[in-house]
């Protein structure tokens, strides 16, 4: 018998042989690629309950035959019985009557198998008696419990009625609780931690009780106690005007201070043990200065024309010029190229000559080996091969010629581009001088000038002055207002106009003075002094309430005391207008404001 080893006894023998063995090559590839190896995988570890390998592993297949049905049908299988497997787990969980636990699971079980009607069955009823345990805790006042259970619910089903109506219960019974602890601590006088309290009440649910209008009437309290006080009056009036002496008033200076901040401006005894400032204004002297003096002002106007040389025919000329010069460079190597481009094409043409040559030659040989292969396979025994039918005698013969033959037309092609490239670019340069050229004989030799001459002419300065000589008395209430030292100082409002007749040969139109009136100017002298005045209280008022902010600040090691939350809710309403973000993040945090500028009635 003929051993497999053994060499094929015809050529049809031979042939079956190599199609035997191209399909078990083909058998063995197929057996070996990236999707059998991932079906294989997912099979062995879906046998041992290894849901997580195995759907990694049927997913590698698939995204290796993304239509592939077996794959799909796998994965599909596999999620089932891993369904099946986690609301075993979530089953357990909920006998055990652990529903935090067991809700998870069915979550889970459902995203596997969105058609498992068993665990969507389980899952309904696991929040309906997590529901049922959230009510228990709210009627038993544990109401941080059945907030806890009520957000569990409706992370999981937010359109879940009773949940969303328990959510809506919880946080009435919060503001109920942070509004009870507001008035008590309102009743103990502890005002700012009351302000905070009904501020919580308030964010806990809008509306549920009174605390936005308390949370009002609290503030103001405080604002109250701790308001800065200015003590003033009618400012005296030693210059008699009345106009000036107006501007100085209580209600100027009150609109002038910051309206966020509790500064209190009165003209009655300040209250006792209060902080602020007693303020005595005067007006010393109010003296109107008016002056008229000769000045002279010149007018340019336009004489005639003259006709000066066009500058620009000169630029487009240079222009033109240097484009001549570029275009005779680029032809310069345009014709470099061209000679380079021809000498290569008669080279190009004698290697293919000497190329086809070889080639007829090669032909020749090849066809008298066959020949003669011919002859001698019909005089030589079965079986044998004549040593005329050598496959040598026509091997080729004309490497160097085709290779030669190859480097010419490469080369022969690189300039042609070349040759291309520098015509296109001659093109375009011939274009460029061409513009060049029609915009030279465009421009006229001359254009005309303007001549212009100064023509001066008389002008009167009006200037009115008004200086408002103001002394005032600031001192802080506990101090002797009479050992205060005055201090004085002048306000000037100054308005002033030109007035001049009309030159009608030069193009001067008439311009007759035009002055504020002296009441308008004693006016903003008068509101000058009494903003002076009022940048002097706010000095003041700075240093008392940075006192205060630095009081707070020492206490925030313990941002949680009542102690500390009087003082530094104290320290932010007299700061309201840049209230420190390091006292009301910190006081926020813990109270548990979601909105800190709430403090302030915002």
């Amino acid at each position: 018998m003929r051993s497999l080893l053994d060499p094929p006894s015809s050529p049809l023998a031979h042939r079956l042989g190599l199609l035997a063995l191209t399909g078990l090559l083909v058998l063995a590839a197929a057996g070996c690629s990236p999707f059998a190896r991932a079906i294989k995988a997912g099979d062995e570890f879906a046998a041992q309950q290894k849901w997580a390998e195995a759907e990694d592993a049927y997913v590698r297949a698939l995204a290796a035959e993304p239509g592939d049905a077996e794959a799909k049908a796998k994965l599909l299988k596999l999620r089932q019985a891993w369904s099946a497997d986690v609301l075993t787990g979530a089953k357990a969980k909920h006998a055990e009557g652990d529903l935090a636990g067991a809700t998870p699971l069915l979550v889970r079980a459902l995203q596997l198998d969105s058609e498992n009607g068993e665990a969507a069955t389980l899952l309904t009823q696991t929040l309906d008696a997590r529901v049922e345990v959230a009510q228990k805790a709210l009627r038993e006042e544990r109401l941080q419990d059945a907030r806890a259970e009520f957000d569990a619910v409706l992370a999981v089903d937010e359109g879940h009625v009773a949940a969303r109506k328990g959510v809506t219960a919880v946080q009435t019974a919060l503001a109920r609780r942070w509004f009870n602890t507001a008035q008590r601590l309102e009743e103990e006088g502890k005002l700012g931690n009351a302000l905070l309290a009904y501020v919580r009440a308030n964010q806990e649910r809008v509306g549920a009780t009174a605390a936005l209008e308390r949370a009002e009437v609290v503030r103001r309290k405080l604002q109250d106690e701790v308001a800065f006080v200015v003590v003033t009056g009618p400012a005296e009036d030693k210059a008699e005007a009345p106009d000036v002496a107006q501007r100085l008033s209580p209600g100027r200076l009150s609109a002038l201070l910051p309206q966020e901040v509790p500064i209190r401006v009165i003209t009655t005894e300040a209250p006792k043990d209060h902080e602020g400032v007693r303020l005595g204004l005067s007006v010393e002297r109010v003296m109107p200065v008016k002056s008229v003096e000769q000045a002279q002002k010149s007018q340019r106007y336009l004489v005639t024309n003259k006709a000066v040389p066009n500058p620009r025919r000169l630029q487009t000329e240079s222009v033109l010029l240097e484009q001549e010069r570029k275009l005779e460079d680029v032809e310069r190597k345009l014709s470099g190229v061209l000679r380079d481009y021809l000498r290569k094409q008669d080279e190009l043409s004698q290697a293919r000559e000497v190329a086809g040559r070889c080639r007829s030659r090669e032909r020749q040989a090849c066809s008298t080996a066959l020949a003669e292969c011919v002859r001698a396979f019909g005089q030589a025994k079965p079986g044998e091969v004549p040593k005329e039918c050598s496959p040598s005698r026509c091997n080729p013969q004309c490497e160097a010629e085709e290779s030669a033959l190859t480097q010419r037309a490469s080369a022969a092609q690189e300039l042609e581009r070349r040759l291309e490239t520098a015509q296109e670019g001659a093109e375009t340069q011939r274009r460029e001088v061409q513009r060049g050229r029609d915009a030279y004989y465009r421009e006229p030799l001359t254009v005309d000038e303007p001549v212009y001459a100064e023509y001066p002419y008389d002008v009167e300065v009006h200037r009115l002055s008004i200086t408002a000589s103001v002394t005032e008395r600031l001192v802080a209430l506990s101090k002797d207002a009479a050992a205060a030292s005055p201090h004085s100082e002048d306000y000037a409002a100054m308005h002033e106009d030109a007035a001049n007749k009309a030159y009608d040969k030069v193009g001067v139109l008439a311009d007759p003075v035009q002055l504020r009136t002296e009441a308008e100017l004693r006016v903003e002298a008068g509101d000058k002094a009494m903003a002076s005045v009022a940048q002097r209280v706010m000095e003041h008022f700075d240093v008392y309430r940075q006192r205060r902010v630095e009081d707070a600040r020492r206490g925030m090691v313990r941002p949680s005391a009542e102690d500390v939350v009087e003082t530094a809710v104290r320290a932010l309403l007299l700061t309201a207008d840049a209230p420190p973000q390091d006292i009301l993040q910190m006081l926020a945090q813990a109270r548990g404001l979601t909105r800190p500028e709430s403090i302030f009635g915002r």
